[in-house]
């Protein structure tokens, strides 16, 4: 219990990392603060999960940095390429988009984004793993406890509010709120799902803002088969 506890503790202290780093990112493109991420707590558990996988998967070849390399832009790689393809089967929506950018594959992963993750794989297993969990194991045990119930709180929270964004595109999908455009324009529900949820609480704001490349997906109609004939 101990190992899994330290093992929680690290996720939250690597998707606070990543979490500042999409802020910091944000203040220097756009000199403004965006809370990003799916949750409302300061923290990306893509991060997370990536730092736990490199962590579990990687530890053993601390001494060979190409393989570290290597090795952690293919975790990562996989980890958000099937996050963004899960997401975006559950929600109807796409979180990010790299299909502007070079090398990327359906705009899901990038190399421009994987090339920091291996250089960060390897500071993780080399540096920064010895050094937090050096501090965490000395953490007690009630301050996880408490911990993991907020982040539990803040899941049940931002997923209701990530299933209302569902329930608005596919409102926008089947007819029952007005558009301009064919119900199959992309462009146009992307448009009117961001002015439904800036309509809403603060924390629905806080999602928009947060992903600014959200879009909506919407399949294409098949032809109806009397046009056809």
């Amino acid at each position: 219990m101990e190992y899994i506890g330290t093992l929680f503790l690290l996720f939250l202290v690597y998707s606070f990392i990543g979490w500042t780093i999409e802020v910091v990112g944000e203040l220097i493109k756009h000199k403004k603060f965006v809370n990003r991420g799916f949750l409302i707590g300061p923290y990306c558990p893509i991060y997370g999960f990536g730092a736990i996988a490199i962590t579990l998967n990687l530890t053993r070849y601390y001494n060979n940095l190409l393989v570290l390399f290597t090795m952690a832009i293919l975790i990562c790689g996989l980890l958000e390429y099937f996050t963004s393809f899960i997401m975006e089967k559950l929600f109807h929506a796409r979180w990010w988009d790299y299909s502007n950018m070079k090398y990327n594959i359906n705009g899901r992963i990038c190399l421009e984004t994987l090339v920091p993750f291996g250089i960060l794989g390897v500071l993780i297993i080399q540096v920064l793993n010895p050094f937090f969990i050096h501090i965490l194991n000395s953490i007690p045990d009630f301050i996880t406890i408490v911990l993991a119930v907020l982040f539990l709180i803040d899941n049940i929270i931002s997923f209701k509010i990530i299933f209302n964004l569902k329930n608005v595109i596919m409102k926008l999908k089947n007819g029952e709120e007005d558009i301009s455009e064919p119900k199959d324009n992309t462009e146009e529900i992307t448009k009117k799902v961001r002015e439904i949820l800036k309509s809403k609480s603060l924390l629905h704001r806080r999602l928009v803002n947060a992903f600014p490349k959200l879009k909506s997906i919407v399949e294409r109609k098949k032809k109806e088969h009397g046009k056809q004939q």
